[in-house]
């Protein structure tokens, strides 16, 4: 098997990994290549187990990445959302995973520190023990012990039920669009949860709400506001992205990718609307991302002279 055949059945999992420390898959794609450019370099009798190797280098890149980022977005303009990513039936399969890249998780991971973020990723998505993690990130196994009590009990304090992607979704999501074009508020907060809650994201670039929008009738106010004026021209399509349920607005006339909503749902009834609007984040989004969190990690990294 050639080097580059090696890294791209790798690709998916270190793709998965950057992505839920980045919450950009623009950004993880850089580490990914980035990584892959060390790789190539590395003589292949230097590492034993080219995976633990791999996830090694990904992970210290998506941190150093992740603290270039963070400075980055304390600028953005309105809400920030994390990349939207296009998956199909490999996320949705794994509850652990599918929910690990749901925007309500990358949320909470986006409220950690960068280092935080890595240990909670690397111990309670990928598995990996906080002696291995202490050795990938640089630091010793007793304040990794420490960083992944209190990342643990911080997104546990902020966790929102999961429920991934499922056969009756699409219902729930055609009597929202329904009631949405006719202008039955009524019939959208038949539909919504109490608590709701809509985000949107333009990033500066295209008109979208600035701040979150709470409970069922300013939600389902809002969302007519924009079925019957801007987005009336729109075409709809369904689609699955992070995990979730989510439909695709595109211009009348061009078709266009306008933006992407997901849909959170708890039972019957809509928790969450995630709207990315930004075009910086939809350049891609139509790309499937196949993801993997397999189970059996491997060994330890084993490598002979060579520092990631």
């Amino acid at each position: 098997m050639s080097e580059r055949d090696a890294f791209d059945q790798l690709r998916p999992l270190l793709f998965t990994i950057a992505y839920e420390i980045l919450g950009s898959a623009a950004d993880a794609e850089d580490v990914v290549q980035d990584s892959y450019l060390r790789w190539r370099d590395i003589h292949p009798d230097a590492v034993t187990h080219p995976r633990a190797y791999l996830v090694q280098i990904v992970t210290r890149q998506a941190l150093n990445q992740l603290r270039s980022a963070r400075r980055r977005r304390e600028d953005y303009v309105g809400n920030w959302l994390p990349e939207p990513i296009r998956t199909e039936h490999d996320a949705s399969h794994d509850i652990l995973l599918a929910e690990s890249v749901s925007m309500a998780m990358l949320l909470v991971l986006e409220t950690l520190g960068p280092t935080e973020r890595a240990v909670f990723v690397l111990s309670e998505v990928f598995g990996h023990s906080l002696v291995e993690i202490a050795d990938m990130i640089g630091k010793t196994d007793t304040s990794v012990r420490q960083i992944a009590h209190r990342a643990r009990q911080h997104v546990q304090a902020r966790r929102k039920r999961f429920q991934p992607d499922t056969g009756t979704s699409r219902a729930v999501v055609d009597r929202f669009l329904l009631a949405a074009r006719t202008g039955d508020v009524h019939a959208l907060m038949d539909v919504l949860a109490p608590d709701v809650v809509q985000i949107s994201d333009g990033g500066g670039h295209v008109a979208a709400a600035r701040r979150p929008i709470f409970g069922a009738e300013q939600v389902a106010k809002y969302v007519v506001g924009l079925a019957q004026r801007s987005m009336a021209d729109m075409h709809a399509e369904f689609g699955s992205f992070n995990a979730l349920p989510a439909v695709l607005f595109r211009s009348g006339g061009e078709g266009r990718l306008d933006s992407v909503l997901m849909v959170e749902l708890t039972g019957d009834r809509i928790t969450g609307l995630y709207a990315v609007r930004n075009p910086d984040k939809l350049r891609t989004a139509e790309v499937p991302r196949p993801l993997d969190r397999p189970t059996n990690r491997g060994p330890k990294p084993d490598v002979k002279g060579v520092s990631p």
